[in-house]
C-alpha cells in the first residue's frame, strides 16, 4: 500500500476509519503476501466504425456526424490501453490483474485493445458475452492470464421496463468465476440504467439492476457459503443513493463511500462530482485476521494525464467527446480500483 507525499489518505480498521497524512511516501506490504489490483473502467463508447444493423450505433460509423473513423478509434484504443496499464502501478508496481469494463461494442474492440501497444506485453485476456442492449454497449472483463484463471463466465439479464411498461433492453451483469493465486473470487461487471430522463423518473430502472445484482450474489452464496465477491461497475447512481444502499445490505460493504467529495469524483456533470463508478467487496474480504485474501485500499485513478485542462472543465475527466465536438480525449469517466493482498502458500 502506498501513501502519496502530501496526501491525505484513509486507512481502514476494523469498522472505523482513520485519517493520516503522510509527508513521505512509502509502502506497507508484507512479503509473504502477493497484492493485486482489479479495476473498473468506464470507456465512453469504445466503438469499432462498422454499422451494425441490430443496434444504434450509427454515430460511431463512418458516415456519422461525429466522423467517426479508424484513424480515431485506433487513438482511442492507444488511449484506454495507456491508462490501464498504469491503474495501481504506483501502489504495487505492476498492471491491474483483472478490469471490468463497460460501454465496449464487441469482441472486436476488446480484441484491439488488449493487442494495444500498452498492452500487447502484458498478455490479457477476454471475458464477454453480448449483451441486449440497444445500443450494442456491454460489459465485459480482461485479466492477466499469467496470474488469472477463468473458470466460468455467465450474463445475467437485467429486466427494465420503461415508463410505460414496455422491457427496455439493458446491459446483462457479467459474471466471471476466477482463481487468483490459488484463491477463488466472483466478480460481477454492471453497468446500469442511465440517468438521462431524469434522477427520479429514472430510479426504479436502477433498483431493478441492484436487486438483480443482489440476487445473483445469493445465488452464488447458496452453492458456496463462504463465495468472496466484488460487484463493480458503473452504477449510475452515488454510493449513499437507494440502489447502491440496497446492494450493500446483501452481505457488502463499499469502501468508496468515502472518496466522494465536493473536489473529486468519477464523473462531473455541470460542475458537481459524482461517484458512479465503484468497487464493492463482500464481508468476508474485511477480516481483519487470518485472512488469506483481504481487501486492503480502493481509490479512484485520476493523475493529471486523464484531467481536461480546458480552465471551463479544469480537473475533470478528459473526455473523447464534448457532445459532438471531438476532443480526442480519454473517457468521460475516471477508472476506479481496489487492492487485494493474498498470502502467499
Amino acid at each position: 500500500m502506498v501513501f502519496k507525499e502530501g496526501k491525505d489518505t484513509k486507512a481502514l480498521h476494523g469498522n472505523f476509519v482513520f485519517w493520516f497524512s503522510y509527508t513521505s511516501a512509502f509502502m506497507l506490504k508484507k512479503e509473504d503476501h502477493a497484492y493485486y489490483t482489479f479495476a473498473f473502467y468506464n470507456l465512453e463508447n469504445l466503438f469499432d466504425t462498422v454499422d451494425d444493423p441490430n443496434t444504434i450505433d450509427d454515430d460511431f460509423t463512418r458516415d456519422s456526424k461525429l466522423n467517426w473513423n479508424k484513424s480515431r478509434f485506433r487513438k482511442k484504443v492507444r488511449k484506454m490501453g495507456k491508462v490501464i496499464s498504469k491503474i495501481g502501478v504506483e501502489d504495487i508496481g505492476y498492471p491491474p490483474a483483472i478490469v471490468g469494463l463497460a460501454e465496449v461494442e464487441n469482441r472486436y474492440v476488446l480484441e484491439q485493445l488488449v493487442s494495444s501497444n500498452f498492452l500487447r506485453n502484458l498478455n490479457y485476456g477476454i471475458a464477454h458475452i453480448d449483451s441486449p442492449d440497444e445500443r450494442g454497449i456491454d460489459t465485459a472483463l480482461i485479466y492477466r492470464k499469467d496470474h488469472v484463471e477463468i473458470l466460468n463466465i455467465t450474463a445475467h439479464m437485467v429486466h427494465v421496463v420503461n415508463e410505460e411498461g414496455v422491457r427496455d433492453y439493458t446491459r446483462d451483469i457479467l459474471e466471471v468465476r476466477a482463481r487468483i493465486a490459488g484463491q477463488e473470487v466472483y466478480v460481477l461487471v454492471n453497468h446500469w440504467p442511465s440517468r438521462r430522463k431524469g434522477v427520479e423518473e429514472t430510479a426504479f430502472r436502477r433498483m431493478a439492476a441492484a436487486k438483480r445484482a443482489a440476487e445473483i450474489a445469493n445465488q452464488i452464496r447458496a452453492v458456496d457459503p463462504t463465495a468472496r465477491i466484488v460487484v463493480m461497475g458503473d452504477f449510475n447512481d452515488d454510493p449513499k443513493s437507494s440502489s447502491i444502499r440496497t446492494l450493500i445490505a446483501s452481505e457488502f460493504y463499499n469502501p468508496m463511500e468515502l472518496l466522494l467529495t465536493r473536489y473529486e469524483g468519477s464523473v462531473n456533470y455541470r460542475g458537481d462530482w459524482y461517484l458512479f463508478d465503484q468497487v464493492i467487496v463482500s464481508h468476508n474480504f474485511m477480516q481483519q485476521h487470518g485472512n488469506d485474501f483481504r481487501f486492503e485500499k480502493a481509490d479512484i485513478f485520476n493523475p493529471g494525464f486523464l484531467k481536461d485542462r480546458n480552465q471551463k472543465r479544469k480537473g475533470t475527466p478528459f473526455r473523447t467527446f464534448l457532445g459532438k465536438w471531438y476532443g480526442g480525449g480519454y473517457s468521460d469517466h475516471f477508472p476506479v480500483f481496489a487492492i487485494f493482498s493474498i498470502k502467499r502458500p
